[in-house]
């Protein structure tokens, strides 16, 4: 049985994005990346994941808003 991922749900949730960054950032510091180097990646994934909640969301709330003026 294969199950579909509901990506939409997947990138806004902030659970997603905080693994990413615990998943990224001990790969960075076992690669012996400095400190700034890494302070940068994990600034750069948690400002993408506001941009793909905020325009998720707003997504969202212009379908309901279509989908209540029909």
């Amino acid at each position: 049985m294969k199950t579909k991922i509901e990506w939409k749900r997947k990138l806004s949730s902030r659970k997603f994005w905080l693994a990413l960054v615990g998943f990224i950032t001990p790969i960075l510091v076992m690669a012996k990346i400095e400190t700034s180097t890494i302070e940068s990646v994990v600034a750069i994934i948690m400002s993408g994941a506001s941009l793909v909640a905020y325009i998720l969301a707003e997504g969202f709330v212009d379908a309901k808003s279509v989908e209540n003026k029909n």
